[in-house]
């Protein structure tokens, strides 16, 4: 695209060693805190930190506030894994991380589609003896914190990124100033 001249706009996500006309994403680190003080306020003791792809954008952000956040209560991250954005990996990790520990407490999963694997692999102890804590907002994870199953999720607005995406977009072909869009 870059080499055709077409204005490429990234959505949720920084490219790194490309241009883009604009990124419209989410505030992903504040998102990361907004976690940690559900989790916080959810449950006491030690956490685990489901984590999405090694080096991506939104998972270097959610994980840095989460770490910004956990002053807001009385958790203590006692494992990160990662678990990369997949619920299928996300069972997998969960399972060996509660064979190794029994005293985990909850759990903080960088997208709601791990944060569900987290809760197939707890069963029952979902929502009663270990909170979980997801991103995105995506409806079976809303549907999972209506039941109790989770205790938060921190929503993402997916029709208005990819409004503004496209909105760019279209200002970028036309010649028209973009901006960046959080």
């Amino acid at each position: 695209a870059e080499t055709a001249l077409v204005p490429v706009v990234s959505v949720d996500r920084t490219v790194d060693g490309s241009e883009v006309a604009s990124e419209v994403g989410s505030d992903n680190t504040q998102g990361g805190a907004l976690a940690a003080i559900a989790l916080g306020r959810a449950t006491n003791g030690n956490v685990v930190h489901l984590q999405g792809i090694a080096g991506a954008s939104a998972t270097l952000d959610r994980g840095a506030g989460f770490q910004q956040g956990l002053n807001s209560g009385g958790i203590k991250v006692v494992a990160r894994r990662t678990a990369d954005f997949s619920r299928a990996r996300a069972v997998e990790v969960m399972t060996d991380l509660l064979r190794r520990n029994t005293g985990i407490k909850g759990v903080f999963a960088d997208n709601d589609e791990m944060a569900l694997g987290a809760i197939e692999a707890l069963g029952d102890r979902a929502g009663r003896e270990v909170q979980v804590v997801g991103f995105d907002g995506t409806p079976e994870a809303l549907r999972s914190v209506e039941t109790g199953r989770m205790a938060a999720t921190v929503a993402q607005q997916p029709g208005l990124l990819a409004r503004n995406a496209v909105e760019q977009a279209v200002n970028a072909v036309r010649g028209r100033h973009v901006r960046q869009v959080v």
